[in-house]
């Protein structure tokens, strides 16, 4: 084991994080305005394609799931980028039905905290805790897109081509921590994440 992973700052801040998580997932909960993240009438193939890519926020907790499942490393390299395309599916389906999931934009942007600070402390969570957190998010990432859907010229191909969206963003998130993340002792990885959790910062105050 690296020594840079056993400072009690780091364990610390990994306690921190995953009562953040329990809390933040416990405040998704609350009641709020569900339809502040519709941005409007979609389109078809395109648009689905564009709005994971369009959207900050989606765009950097896709990337965050990517580089956090390659950080933590066995089955979590796979697993979590899997499950969040299929959890935000259902997602997706209330967001159709219209479905109260509670304050879908400050969910989201939490979610980009919570993913963010888990890379930046390195936290290699047990896989089925990482599984439960970003499972819970992508409720709320599905509902946004499944939102509009019932807009859209073509539901379907609009359906489709975020899904083709998200998994190129958590494929290109697995490489970076693969491929780059891991570099200078994983600190490549850290501060990607610190980013990741200040920007989400930002979008929890714009929210």
């Amino acid at each position: 084991m690296r020594h840079s992973e056993h400072g009690p700052a780091i364990q610390r801040l990994r306690c921190g994080l995953a009562m953040l998580a329990l809390v933040a997932v416990a405040c998704m909960g609350w009641p709020g305005d569900a339809a502040a993240h519709v941005a409007g009438e979609a389109g078809g193939f395109l648009s689905g394609l564009q709005h994971p890519i369009a959207g900050p926020d989606h765009l950097l907790a896709m990337l965050a799931v990517g580089i956090w499942g390659a950080q933590i490393g066995g089955r979590s390299v796979w697993s979590l980028p899997i499950t969040f395309p299929l959890v935000m599916a259902l997602g997706g389906v209330l967001g159709m039905q219209g479905v109260p999931v509670g304050p879908v934009e400050i969910a989201i942007a939490l979610s980009v905290i919570v993913l963010g600070l888990a890379i930046l402390a390195a936290w290699r969570a047990p896989e089925s805790i990482a599984l439960v957190i970003v499972g819970a998010f992508a409720i709320y990432h599905g509902w946004a897109h499944g939102a509009e859907l019932p807009t859209a010229v073509d539901p379907v191909a609009y359906g489709f081509g975020f899904v083709v969206a998200t998994g190129a963003i958590h494929i290109l998130g697995i490489a970076f921590g693969l491929l780059l993340g891991r570099l200078v002792d994983g600190w490549v990885s850290r501060i990607a994440g610190g980013l990741i959790g200040g920007m989400g910062v930002w979008f929890l105050v714009g929210a």
